[in-house]
């Protein structure tokens, strides 16, 4: 008999003990990983819900805006609008709006900056409410604005592509094809010529 207890294995209580550990741990790593995607689907529903706020309210803005920046509405604008040169590069909207006050009643002061900069270009837009308060405003060209002389003209509307040059290639030439004129020996200035050709 003493043969046969030595065969069979031997338990070992320890050895239960860590199996047990590692499936009690394994089992709280799958609970936390069950946990952090249940969080990553409530965090992706939420940013779903977010992209269709922010996609309805962009296509409401582009509605108006659709709505707003017609052509006649931007000739209107033009037309209730002056240029102002020679603006002092540290003016600000509201010294601007505090000169042009006494024409009448503004909408809008745009001074236009540098894209890349940021600085201001040196000239401005002011647009009132009545295309009728311009001419008060023409009265103020030459007038002194912080310590420099402005000008002021009348604002005029943009025509999209006109005085844009012709980009580059011949001056000149249009393009297209002009027909073949025929052989003629006196085309063409000096010709080949025989000898040095000074």
């Amino acid at each position: 008999m003493a043969d046969v207890e030595s065969t069979q294995p031997t338990t070992n209580d320890n050895t239960n003990l860590t199996i047990d550990d590692t499936d009690d741990a394994e089992s709280n790593e799958i609970l936390l990983m069950k946990q952090r995607v249940a969080e990553m689907e409530r965090e992706a529903s939420k940013l779903r819900e977010l992209q269709a706020a922010a996609e309805q309210a962009a296509h409401s803005a582009d509605e108006n805006a659709g709505a707003m920046e017609t052509d006649e509405d931007k000739t209107g604008a033009d037309s209730r609008s002056v240029y102002v040169g020679n603006v002092d590069y540290g003016a600000t909207p509201e010294e601007i709006q505090g000169h042009f006050q006494a024409c009448g009643t503004i909408n809008r002061v745009t001074i236009i900056c540098d894209k890349f900069t940021g600085h201001p270009k040196g000239y401005a837009y002011v647009e009132f409410s009545e295309p009728e308060h311009i001419d008060a405003a023409l009265a103020l060209d030459n007038s002194l604005f912080r310590g420099r002389l402005i000008k002021v003209t009348a604002k005029r509307t943009n025509v999209p592509g006109f005085n844009r040059g012709r980009g580059r290639g011949r001056p000149g030439y249009r393009g297209g094809y002009r027909g073949y004129a025929g052989y003629s020996p006196y085309r063409g200035g000096r010709g080949r010529g025989r000898g040095r050709g000074f």
